[in-house]
């Protein structure tokens, strides 16, 4: 199973001070930060980068699928990503691609359970247009109702697209098997039924805009070569105005799993059996550090140094792969331990091996120094990943919308440095326990060659 956003394994040594001040950079995190929150409640993070010319422009929206608490209503969130490329008044539909193009600007976002981002990257010198552009599109976003039915059938065409491949189905399955009551039951595409029902919500989808696309409910990162004076001046100018205030809502808590589940998918055609553990796990929080542990524990237990990798890829060959689709969720989500099998009569020896390494770690037998070693992978990783301004402001983008504050990155570095053996052991002792396991298989048609089962 595969989720929107591939899994940040970063890393340092030091926690970095608050941002209500200029920052100095860190040997993990070696670049300034400077924040400011306008009146409105938007707030700007700019960090100089040393890219000659070069900027990223992030705008995150704590919005997602997590937030579609009304029935018959899923879907929006990502459907919303699509129609922020509609145009405004000001800038009808495509002449913002023609100025941004002109330029040379890459222009793209990505929606997930809990957030939606938006990021350019191009050269300092399309700044002010970036962001006269973005500002009036987040502002006034204006499009037809014939524009908005054409698109609801595009969405339409992208969740049939993803499911011809068996990881929508998987995570469709998996989600109404282990949540009965919270929004995460259905998957970012949402509920097929509502995507079809989408081209009749024309007025919904503008409640949806009025509601979250707030300067309260978004912040934006600068991050590259420019001045930092202009760019808080034009900032001032064209998202001053931007004065409306985000809905509140009640997301369904989901009641503790009290026992084992299990979800079942038939693929229709060949493919490679699949199989997923999934355990209830906590939130990520910029106050604790369980999403912490669970990045840690993802290399621990399925990592290339674990022995379940040496046991069932290489020494007995059995699958394919392992591994985790364990990703932040702002509210309480699943871990998750993924095999993909060379054959579905393996299923019992691989669950078991899983398990098998589960309950070691839960009985306290870990490993300290393989613990070190991965984190010491984890702090290069952190250093390598930053390597352009579009890499840094795009995981700044994501820990601020996932965790709620734009210190967000540097606080799950910093809670990552300080995962102990025993903390490990413990998280999994309490978690990840029979009671709350849910189980998914994904069983293929047998090929006329007959090597799928």
């Amino acid at each position: 199973m595969r989720r929107l956003l591939p899994l940040l394994l970063l890393l340092l040594g030091t926690a970095l001070p608050a941002l209500a001040q200029p920052q100095a950079g860190s040997q993990a995190f070696p670049y300034t930060l400077k924040t400011e929150k306008l009146a409105n409640g938007l707030t700007v993070v700019r960090v100089p980068y040393p890219s000659q010319g070069i900027v990223s422009y992030v705008t995150v929206v704590r919005v997602g699928s997590r937030n579609e608490v009304e029935a018959g209503k899923t879907g929006f969130a990502h459907f919303f990503e699509h129609m922020m490329f509609k145009g405004t008044k000001r800038h009808p539909e495509g002449e913002r691609e023609r100025i941004l193009g002109t330029f040379g600007f890459d222009d793209n976002a990505f929606t997930t359970d809990d957030i939606t981002l938006y990021y350019s990257y191009g050269p300092s010198a399309g700044l002010p247009f970036l962001i006269d552009i973005e500002a009036d599109r987040f502002r006034n976003l204006e499009y037809s109702e014939p524009s908005f039915r054409t698109e609801a059938l595009a969405v339409l065409g992208e969740y049939h697209k993803n499911a011809a491949a068996p990881y929508l189905k998987m995570e469709e399955a998996l989600n109404a098997a282990a949540f009965t009551k919270h929004t995460y039951r259905h998957t970012t595409l949402g509920f097929y039924d509502d995507i079809k029902a989408m081209p009749e919500a024309y007025q919904y989808s503008r409640d949806f805009f009025e509601r979250w696309y707030t300067p309260d409910n978004t912040m934006l990162f600068i991050v590259g070569d420019f001045d930092d004076d202009q760019v808080m001046q034009l900032v001032r100018e064209h998202y001053g105005p931007w004065d409306r205030k985000t809905a509140s809502i009640q997301v369904p808590k989901e009641p503790p799993q009290t026992q084992p589940r299990t979800a079942h998918v038939d693929w229709p055609q060949p493919t490679q059996p699949r199989l997923v553990l999934a355990w209830h796990t906590p939130a990520a929080s910029a106050n604790t550090s369980d999403s912490a542990l669970q990045t840690v524990l993802v290399a621990y237990l399925v990592g290339p140094t674990s022995p379940a990798y040496k046991q069932l890829v290489l020494d007995k060959q059995l699958v394919e792969a392992i591994g985790s689709d364990y990703v932040e969720h702002r509210d309480p989500h699943l871990f998750s331990l993924t095999a993909t099998l060379k054959n579905e009569k393996d299923y019992d020896r691989v669950r078991l091996a899983l398990l098998q390494e589960v309950s070691r770690l839960a009985a306290g037998k870990v490993d300290a120094a393989r613990v070190k070693a991965i984190q010491d992978n984890a702090r290069y990783g952190a250093l390598m990943a930053l390597q352009t301004p579009r890499d840094v402001g795009i995981q700044l983008g994501w820990y601020a919308g996932i965790l709620g504050t734009p210190d967000g990155l540097q606080r799950q570095l910093a809670n990552l440095a300080k995962v102990t053996p025993a903390q490990l052991s413990e998280f999994a002792k309490r978690h990840l326990k029979a009671t709350n396991l849910t189980l998914l298989s994904l069983t293929p048609k047998v090929s006329d060659a007959g090597g799928t089962k």
